[in-house]
């Protein structure tokens, strides 16, 4: 009988239970990374631990970076929120994400600036995870300040999988990866549908999500080439965030909506290349990007007759590339090794736009803008080996943006420019195999919604407005430690602090973000995973921030800021087929206004699942929020306005409950 190799990434190895299988395993979290990660906060997240955690949705994809929450407030096409770091992130704001080297984030975005929607992402097709927390690499540039990810794409498939998943609520997931030998390489395809009604009193999420991916991995020029195309198609309705008092009156549940004609559609379709030689890489991307989101968060505060519905339209083409160069010299007896790039990403948006509507019609524009927007980058980064012990790392990086913006309202059109230099400086002590200690510091930056940039009046009330900076500057620093036992035991901690020049804060009744002051960060992250034996391992992570805006006032809280985000977990092989994983997830009280006096209730919560596995097939079943918790997945503190209430509205507690208990079983045949 022919043997089959298969290799898997996780924190324990994933048996295929037959004697006549040659099984090699390659972990995530329990490499050790000393003598090659920069700081103590970062890290490799591997394949056997993305398919081995309970999730609900693919963007909990993130939650596998230590401190990092991911929630939602909307349908399950939108975009999730993403907290790190004391930062509420948004949809993706100050956390730069890619896939193979091509940006997530979206610049001067319909809903939300750098806003990251992964729900175009298989979870099946991801190989590994490498994030950084922090920006302490000269490869780091905007939406970088809080960290980044990279999601890299398989290059190879463990085996051919058809699988079929269902749940309550009317969940449905299929999903198929295959794979063909072609001429000097391999051609593998992955697809994945899913439709899911939700557990909404009086809305039908009607999710029509649509994933596929084709790509071909092989050898051009002497080099290592990919070539990879994906496509997302997606439809929903929302059940959005609502307000405390419609619940505690009685109009409406915890699951309710007041406005039941919520959603959208949005689609994704992009081509990525990357060659890499031995010391060049490049690589380039196309994408092309739709959103239509109906969103009403004010109720009947602005339109007491037709509501306050509005559609935020985003129309857009993106090209860009990288060009990466590694050499090696020697002075003065020290080897360095050196990485030089440069980088340039256009975005064209034929149409971003803000509507008012009543059950998605449109009754007038707000706002209707078409945009160009250009960014040019080059950075140099060089390791010094300053002993077989102490290694030095070194980086500068210079970044320039050009906007032109062509509004509906004459004043606000313009083009501006600007552009600034970041620096970065590593230090990592290596005591002996097993302990390493790290310091760090640098500079990044993100990026202002260009609309912003060249504003000149409000589009609803016409006074003036006053411009944002296009670069809004960052600084941050870390210490840390890491202690790893190959195969047996990891552990980091890492003391961190982080000022931003401009703090970006969401407005409740607008439904988007505004810039605001300065801010400073500091906390201490801790990270411990253990392996008991090849069956048994545990493993937990916390985060501590404080977060406060850079003013004299009792006025500095940041809004949305988590100051404690934690998790453990337990995996267990029961058998050499049998195999569980329980998960715990916390995120602290988070301040809803500046004084401090408004907070969030904690959310806690526990995700459970079993698989068995034969040679050929494997059968999972998952239990989400095994314990039924009904704590909410967010909470904003601001005016609206229900029927009959005052003109100016009420103040109050909006939030968006976490989905309840729900059960969910997947077959698979392997081949």
């Amino acid at each position: 009988m022919k043997k089959l190799a298969f290799i898997t990434l996780g924190i324990l190895p994933f048996s295929y239970a037959q004697a006549s299988i040659e099984k090699l395993t390659v972990y995530g979290h329990r490499d050790s990374l000393i003598g090659e990660s920069i700081s103590a906060s970062s890290g490799i997240i591997g394949q056997g631990e993305i398919q081995q955690r309970p999730m609900l949705r693919s963007a909990e994809l993130l939650e596998l970076i230590p401190g990092m929450a991911v929630t939602q407030h909307s349908g399950s096409g939108k975009a999730n929120q993403y907290f790190i770091r004391g930062f509420n992130l948004d949809h993706g704001t100050d956390f730069a994400t890619n896939i193979d080297g091509m940006p997530i984030n979206l610049p001067s975005h319909g809903h939300g600036q750098g806003y990251t929607d992964l729900n175009f992402i298989i979870p099946e097709s991801i190989s590994s995870i490498n994030y950084q927390k922090g920006s302490y690499s000269a490869t780091q540039g905007d939406f970088s300040s809080a960290g980044s990810a990279n999601f890299n794409l398989i290059d190879t498939l463990t085996h051919q999988q058809v699988s079929l998943s269902i749940g309550e609520d009317n969940y449905k997931r299929a999903t198929v990866l295959a794979s063909t030998d072609v001429t000097k390489g391999k051609l593998m395809a992955a697809a994945e549908w899913q439709g899911y009604s939700g557990p909404w009193d009086d809305i039908n999420e009607a999710v029509n999500k649509k994933n596929a991916l084709l790509r071909y991995v092989g050898k051009a020029f002497n080099g290592d080439f990919t070539l990879s195309a994906m496509a997302y198609d997606n439809s929903w309705n929302s059940a959005d965030q609502i307000p405390k008092r419609a619940v505690s009156q009685g109009l409406i549940s915890q699951l309710g909506s007041l406005d039941t004609s919520l959603g959208g559609n949005s689609s994704r379709y992009s081509l990525s290349t990357v060659w890499q030689g031995e010391n060049l890489k490049v690589n380039a991307y196309a994408i092309s990007y739709d959103l239509d989101l109906y969103s009403n968060f004010s109720y009947f505060l602005n339109d007491p007759v037709n509501g306050d519905q509005f559609n935020q339209k985003d129309s857009r083409k993106v090209y860009g590339g990288e060009f990466n160069y590694q050499f090696d010299t020697k002075m003065l007896a020290i080897n360095m090794q050196h990485t030089a790039g440069l980088a340039l990403h256009h975005t064209n948006i034929d149409n971003v736009g803000l509507y008012n509507t009543k059950k998605r019609k449109r009754l007038s524009t707000v706002r209707q803008d078409d945009l160009n927007q250009t960014s040019y980058s080059a950075h140099w980064g060089s390791k010094l080996f300053l002993s077989t012990n102490l290694e030095a790392s070194l980086g500068i990086r210079y970044d320039y943006y050009n906007v032109d913006v062509n509004s509906n309202i004459s004043a606000n059109s313009g083009s501006q420019n600007d552009d600034l230099v970041s620096l970065k400086a590593s230090l990592n002590y290596q005591f002996t195999d097993l302990v390493a200690a790290y310091a760090n510091w640098g500079q990044s930056f993100h990026s202002n919604d260009a609309r912003g940039a060249t504003i000149n009046v409000d589009p609803v009330t016409l006074d003036k407005s006053e411009q944002v900076d296009l670069l809004v500057k960052s600084e941050g620093a870390e210490i840390g430690l890491r202690f790893a036992e190959p195969k047996t035991f990891n552990l980091s901690a890492a003391l961190w602090w982080l000022n931003l020049d401009s703090e970006l804060l969401f407005v409740g009744d607008a439904g988007n973000t505004e810039p605001s002051d300065a801010s400073e960060r500091y906390g201490i992250e801790m990270s411990a995973y253990y392996w008991v034996n090849n069956s048994f391992s545990l493993d937990a992570e916390a985060s501590f921030t404080h977060s406060r805006l850079s003013i004299n006032n009792v006025k500095n809280y940041i809004e949305g800021a988590v100051p404690v985000v934690a998790s453990a977990g337990l995996n267990w092989h029961l058998t050499e087929q049998w195999q569980s994983s329980l998960r715990i997830r916390h995120i602290g009280k988070r301040t809803l206004t500046s004084d401090g006096e408004k907070r969030s209730e904690p959310l806690t919560v526990v995700n459970s699942s079993i698989s068995y596995q034969q040679t050929h097939w494997q059968v999972e079943f998952e239990l989400l929020n095994l314990f039924n918790s009904r704590d909410h997945d967010i909470d904003y503190y601001y005016s609206s306005r229900l029927p009959n209430e005052p003109i100016d509205g009420i103040e109050d507690n909006h939030f968006h409950p976490i989905e309840p208990r729900t059960a969910r079983l997947s077959f698979s045949l392997l081949f």
